[in-house]
């Protein structure tokens, strides 16, 4: 941990430039008050004195976004995911989850009374192969893009594959909400997936650059969770100020959806310059990754960039598997063509990693 301010941002989750965005702070600002909001704090669980019409009026308009048919905010992705998978999956059923899935994803597993097993990245052989054997109802967790990797689920194939088995497909799009589909409505409506897949979870605190998520479904899933989701009853409701930043980030992404082509071209500027490098993970998303094996040599090169005066962080095993260890590189709106320029030669030569 540390201030990484005076640095250039290679390394944060604000890939729209959302959060450092002036204009959206006022716009939040006169959101509470052209809506008279005067409290600090929502006071209490949503079930009690925690809820009020306007949160519902950000929910219902989260559900139009997302293009499901109803919506349902909770303070973070991980809450969300804990909720899910705690909660809907019974004794007796299976959950199958992405080997990459995120830690709420597998940590709402752990929580359920239902049975678990991980496949392998990606691979829908081998999903196939566990659904074969797997008992009772068939919930499949995957992301629409990894957060270590940054590659997408190959959500084409997987949607047939669930269809034939019967099974329900739950996706977290917290790397793609904002960044993908219309209005910022992520991977699985930008395929025009949505109505495929049952459960979907949408995280605010990465590209829309504010905080909290929301679960989107059927009238009757909402309905669910508000009655059974743990996480959810027994927390206390997101602040006013909270659900006023997500009701006017969606605003503003409307205004400027253009920031989504502009992330696209930086993305493939930094593809482009780095397509010899061997140990480049191949991704299209904002999320780039290059492999440098060993945890001293990658704190290393993470250490002689920041030097350079570039904010990089390594990722260390075991929080990736040993020998996966990597820098992970986040491409932003606002990195200059000449920043994006100089952090490749850094990497490459400063640190003289190989080429091909």
């Amino acid at each position: 941990m540390g201030n990484s301010s005076s640095f250039i941002d290679f390394t944060s989750n604000d890939y729209l430039g959302l959060a450092r965005s002036e204009e959206l702070f006022n716009l939040i600002n006169a959101k509470l008050e052209s809506k008279r909001i005067k409290k600090n704090g929502a006071t209490g669980s949503r079930l009690l004195s925690g809820n009020s019409d306007y949160y519902e009026e950000v929910e219902a308009k989260l559900s139009e976004v997302f293009k499901g048919e109803a919506a349902l905010i909770f303070n973070s992705g991980y809450s969300a995911n804990l909720a899910i998978f705690s909660s809907l999956p019974q004794k007796g059923d299976t959950i199958l989850y992405d080997e990459l899935a995120h830690a709420c994803i597998k940590d709402g597993a752990r929580l359920s009374a239902a049975i678990r097993f991980s496949f392998k990245h990606n691979d829908m052989d081998d999903l196939e192969q566990k659904i074969k054997k797997a008992p009772g109802k068939i919930f499949i967790a995957i992301e629409s893009i990894y957060s270590m990797d940054g590659d997408e689920c190959p959500i084409h194939k997987l949607v047939p594959l669930a269809e034939k088995y019967d099974a329900i497909i739950i996706i977290d799009e917290a790397h793609s909400t904002g960044i993908h589909g219309e209005n910022g409505s992520g991977l699985a409506t930008s395929l025009a997936l949505e109505k495929k897949i049952s459960i979907r979870t949408y995280t605010f605190g990465k590209a829309m650059g504010i905080h909290g998520a929301c679960v989107v479904g059927s009238k009757n899933l909402i309905k669910y969770l508000i009655n059974f989701a743990r996480p959810f009853i027994y927390t206390t409701a997101p602040s006013p100020h909270h659900v006023a930043s997500i009701d006017c980030a969606f605003d503003y992404l409307q205004k400027n959806i253009h920031l989504q082509d502009l992330l696209k071209q930086k993305v493939n500027l930094f593809s482009m310059l780095t397509k010899e490098l061997p140990n480049k993970i191949q991704s299209r998303s904002a999320i780039q990754a290059i492999i440098v094996e060993g945890n001293e040599r990658i704190r290393s090169v993470a250490s002689g960039l920041q030097k350079e005066g570039f904010d990089v962080r390594p990722i260390l095993s075991p929080t990736v598997q040993q020998g996966s260890e990597r820098l992970r590189i986040c491409l932003h709106t606002y990195n200059t063509e000449d920043e994006i320029k100089h952090l490749v030669k850094s990497i490459i030569s400063t640190n003289q990693l190989p080429q091909k």
